[in-house]
């Protein structure tokens, strides 16, 4: 496992058998020729990333790793599979960079993308044959193995509980989370919120609370290893988002049996959600739509109850082990194709 940050950024910990190699060549460039050098840097610390490892397929996630990943394994004529992880049509990308995917992508083996709609804008660039639709996963065994933090989960007893988790950025919409609970709560006293994630957008998120005199019923207690036991403690669970992939966080939450509203941002959480059968989709960047969804579970527990107990589908319609093997099938195609070209391989 290779990444352009060190090692010493790991959230996680991994399983012993995996050789984890930190390039520690991250980071932002003043300027464009700056940039330039540094990405040519990175290609060249990739190429020889690939060529220590002599792997015999190589997988680049996130757009732009993914471009430089492509360039760095023109050298050694390894093949290489490519997935977007966001919505390629609404999540923002500079013009450079959007006509570099353009130019690149056509050199992979296979473009994976997460949801028929991503698959239609890959289409439109791309050999039909090299792209396929793979959606995230979500583990059966969440219940079973969720770490025990009931010394550390502070969301208070006696109340009610919405849970949202995410970056603090733009994307996420916590904005729009805040403004809809703030709305909410004015007839609804027994009820708080917790956001568990970090990021660039905490102090502006934090002087919204304040300024929405909310405080006192909203906590954003940062990044944390495991959030099922925040999940476990949750009423409802709130994706605010502006645009998404086929985010995780909401997976992980219905699997637990959480009743959940996902703004329609974008077709992942369409994909997820099946509208008042498992959860509620409302218009993405309206916080008065998600006031009024939240207002209306908040309201009505015999119906967070119904959705909840139909959301732990998810765990039948993302088994993991269906959709690993969706991408061990790819891989096999790869290995066994006979054209060494990647412009022109078969998938």
């Amino acid at each position: 496992m290779v990444t352009l940050e060190t090692t010493a950024s790991d959230f996680y910990a991994l399983h012993p058998s995996v050789e984890r190699v930190g390039l520690g060549v991250s980071g932002d460039s003043s300027g464009i020729w700056q940039a330039t050098r540094n990405n040519l840097h990175r290609i060249r610390m990739i190429r020889r990333a690939i060529q220590a490892s002599r792997p015999e397929v190589v997988i680049s996630f996130m757009v732009p790793t993914t471009i430089i990943t492509l360039l760095a394994a023109r050298m050694p004529r390894v093949p290489v599979i490519v997935s977007e992880r966001m919505d390629p049509i609404r999540s923002p990308l500079p013009r450079i960079w959007n006509t570099l995917r353009r130019m690149t992508y056509p050199l992979a083996h296979a473009v994976v993308v997460q949801t028929p709609e991503a698959q239609s804008w890959a289409d439109g660039f791309l050999r039909s044959e090299a792209v396929h639709v793979i959606p995230n996963p979500v583990s059966t065994s969440l219940r079973a193995n969720a770490t025990d933090m009931s010394n550390v989960v502070n969301l208070g007893e006696g109340w009610r509980h919405v849970v949202a988790v995410g970056r603090l950025d733009s994307q996420k919409g916590f904005d729009l989370l805040l403004r809809a609970f703030a709305v909410c709560r004015e007839n609804r006293p027994g009820w708080k919120l917790t956001i568990l994630g970090d990021g660039e957008e905490r102090e502006r998120l934090e002087a919204l609370t304040t300024q929405l005199g909310i405080g006192a019923d909203v906590q954003m207690p940062g990044t944390v290893p495991d959030t099922t036991p925040f999940l476990r403690r949750a009423d409802l669970f709130v994706l605010s988002s502006r645009y998404e992939g086929f985010p995780n966080a909401l997976l992980e939450a219905m699997a637990l049996g959480i009743p959940v509203i996902a703004t329609d941002c974008a077709s992942g959480p369409k994909r997820i959600v099946r509208n008042d059968v498992d959860g509620l989709l409302v218009r993405s960047d309206d916080a008065p739509a998600l006031a009024n969804a939240m207002a209306a579970l908040m309201d009505d527990e015999a119906r967070r109850l119904r959705l909840g107990h139909h959301a732990v589908d998810v765990t039948k319609r993302f088994e993991v082990r269906h959709i690993m093997g969706m991408w061990e099938t790819i891989i096999d195609d790869i290995l066994h194709s006979s054209t060494p070209n990647a412009g022109s391989a078969s998938t």
